[in-house]
């Protein structure tokens, strides 16, 4: 039982660390956080569009966030690094932050679900899915689902590839929440067979005749350096 408190503990803790990096950094284009626990200290990994607005001036924002950090949730030695997003369309708390902004604006939720949906296709992804829940068009709250291509739930692909998150928006009608999954491009699976071409028998035939001719020109070259050490001894 020790264990298994031990486990939600760690997991509530990382859950209240990313809400609040998410509140705290959302003009920086915050995209997540891998935490890793290390026998020097934590080490943080913040993933934001605009990292000098995670450093700050002369590195002040991120000393902030590291005081804060082993202070307010009792992270030990903290060690924060800022990387940079390079697309932002694969990245889940991205895509939900846009579709949680454009409901706030106004946009009716289906618009904004199938045009995230379109941007993170375009931009390369296997597949994706968004969940958009709440009191979408009656007061019973419900949830509507967009899909698009290859996004499997479980096993080894779905764990060790597939990118996740979930945001949050309050609305007049009452909390919106909006999922994100997405499988990127460089996703490998077990069933994904990719063939390679053989060579063609002309191309191997002539690169056989340039090894022949290569190994040829080194025993002729060993022949004469041999033969030239001979006379130079009878002399």
């Amino acid at each position: 039982m020790a264990v298994v408190k031990h486990f939600v503990s760690k997991a509530k803790k990382r859950a209240e660390i990313d809400e609040f990096l998410q509140k705290k950094l959302e003009k920086a284009g915050y995209g997540g956080v891998n935490i890793a626990e290390t026998p020097l200290g934590t080490h943080i990994v913040i993933y934001a569009m605009r990292p000098g607005l995670v450093i700050g001036r002369s590195g002040e924002t991120i000393r902030e966030l590291a005081k804060t950090l082993e202070e307010k949730f009792g992270v030990s030695n903290p060690q924060i690094s800022v990387s940079e997003i390079e697309v932002p369309e694969l990245n889940p708390y991205i895509v939900a932050t846009r579709i949680a902004s454009a409901l706030e604006r106004g946009v009716h939720f289906r618009r904004a679900g199938f045009w995230a949906l379109n941007q993170v296709m375009e931009a390369g992804a296997l597949g994706v899915e968004i969940i958009i829940s709440g009191k979408l068009r009656t007061e019973r709250a419900r949830y509507e689902k967009f899909r698009a291509g290859y996004l499997p739930k479980c096993g080894d692909p779905a764990m060790k590839y597939m990118r996740k998150a979930e945001v949050h928006v309050q609305l007049k009608p009452g909390i919106y929440g909006v999922k994100v999954r997405i499988m990127p491009p460089d996703a490998k699976f077990p069933d994904k067979l990719e063939i390679v071409e053989a060579p063609l028998e002309e191309e191997t035939a002539k690169a056989e005749e340039e090894k022949l001719a290569e190994t040829e020109s080194q025993e002729f070259e060993e022949e004469a350096s041999e033969e030239g050490g001979e006379k130079e001894a009878a002399e």
